[in-house]
């Protein structure tokens, strides 16, 4: 690769090929290492070949390097909108404040810089920051007051921000924009109509977070892009059971007309769970069982029936279904693990629950649910030491009272009384009725004052 920078006639095309090549290399540190190699001196002052090593080294997991070779890109080219996405992206892991700062700098004196400028408003949504986000928008509008597409940026925003009338204002004013844009162009090919859509989606999710399940429906039924009419059906009917009609609901699947064996499935999966939620566990079997003679491959529907005839206590029902979605879906982390946690939960087969649970902790390795069985599974055997090191990590994600129960127990038997009945308590504060939790009290005879 050296050599072949060293001849190419374009030095940051062959870069860019080298990157490319070394991307695909298992190990990534290697990876760092050969690109570092692969880079002649004569190409060093070129911004893309510290880019390629930022990228190389952010692959490997070393952000300061990474930031390290961002910022002598930027410093080669002081315009590059590529350094400054990755001074941003890269910096934020070694000082989140700091890479912050440089990036609003920067788009102070590049305000045309619409990527980045988007870049960082998510940036700062997903750090809370909503009001330095919502400035953020407020500069881009007045630099660009033409750019509708930012009414919807800004609504986005207002709704993390739990500004639900201001967010409810703005994609109005969106939608207003893109039906004019509509009939003043009369194009079909034109996105319009996907873009109210997609606003009418987000109208739908304020209001029900306000409880206006009326307004949802007809926010729902006023969408008029082809590619999503399915899917608000589907939800129209999830929120006429929320109202409590089932009939309705029910009427409003079965006038569904699906496509293909996906929206089949779909169909058969919301109805199912219609009445799962409404406590007609019977009605939601026969709808799966239904469902899974028309459509036996189908590994969501095995699944799912698999769940509900585990609730009714149906195991060995259960055991043969979850069996035939790892038959068919062998990359299912959560079949195995629905499987290996049961027999660990029951205190039995627990060979087959390890087998089971590390082949879904190798699919998925940071899951909190696969965490909860794992740490069960080595309670069950014995190994209160690591069990509690797993549980506490699923419970640092998944702070639920079915995974305090796991962990209050383990930490119970373990002599750390006080520790468990802290969880106890926390996991009781979010579901007083958790009947996993409250089954844990009542069989080791503790009393939570």
């Amino acid at each position: 690769m050296k050599a072949r920078i060293e001849k190419a006639d374009d030095k940051e095309q062959a870069i860019g090929q080298a990157a490319a090549i070394v991307s695909k290399m298992a190990d990534k540190r290697l990876a760092l290492e050969v690109m570092e190699q692969a880079l002649p001196e004569s190409v060093r002052g070129l911004a893309v070949a510290h880019l390629a090593l930022a990228d190389a080294a952010w692959a490997a997991l070393d952000a300061g390097r990474a930031l390290n070779e961002s910022q002598k890109a930027q410093a080669l080219e002081p315009d590059s909108e590529d350094a400054a996405q990755r001074v941003l992206e890269y910096g934020l892991k070694v000082d989140s404040d700091k890479a912050i700062s440089q990036t609003r700098a920067y788009l102070a004196e590049h305000p045309e810089r619409r990527r980045l400028q988007l870049m960082l408003i998510n940036r700062l949504v997903e750090r809370r920051e909503y009001q330095v986000a919502l400035d953020q928008v407020a500069a881009m509008r007045r630099h660009a007051p033409e750019d509708f597409d930012l009414l919807y940026t800004e609504a986005e925003v207002n709704i993390r921000a739990d500004n639900l009338d201001v967010a409810k204002g703005l994609l109005n004013d969106y939608i207003k924009v893109q039906t004019q844009r509509r009939q003043a162009i009369n194009d079909k090919a034109s996105s319009a109509i996907a873009d109210a859509s997609d606003a009418r989606l987000l109208l739908v999710q304020i209001a029900e977070k306000q409880g206006r399940l009326d307004d949802a429906i007809a926010q729902l039924d006023l969408i008029d892009d082809g590619s999503l009419r399915y899917q608000a059906e589907v939800h129209k009917a999830v929120l006429q059971a929320r109202q409590g009609d089932l009939v309705k609901a029910k009427a409003t699947i079965d006038a569904l007309k699906p496509q293909d064996d996906h929206e089949r499935t779909v169909a058969a999966l919301t109805l199912a769970s219609i009445y799962r939620e409404a406590g007609r566990t019977d009605a939601a079997v026969e709808v799966l069982q239904k469902a899974d003679q028309e459509i036996p491959g189908s590994a969501e529907i095995k699944y799912d029936l698999a769940m509900l005839q585990e609730r009714q206590g149906n195991i060995e029902g259960f055991e043969t279904l979850m069996k035939k979605v790892i038959e068919i879906d062998p990359s299912n982390a959560n079949a195995y693990n629905a499987l290996g946690y049961t027999y660990a939960d029951q205190n039995r087969l627990l060979d087959e629950a390890e087998d089971l649970l590390e082949r879904a902790l190798d699919l998925d390795p940071d899951n909190p649910y696969i965490l909860d069985s794992v740490g069960w599974y080595l309670f069950r055997v014995g190994d209160y030491e690591a069990a509690i090191e797993y549980l506490e990590r699923s419970y640092r994600q998944l702070p639920s009272a079915d995974v305090a129960a796991h962990l209050g127990e383990v930490l119970w038997v373990s002599q750390r009384a006080s520790e468990a009945t802290a969880i106890w308590k926390e996991g009781l504060k979010r579901e007083p009725e958790n009947d996993t939790l409250l089954r844990t009290l009542e069989r080791l005879g503790v009393t939570l004052k």
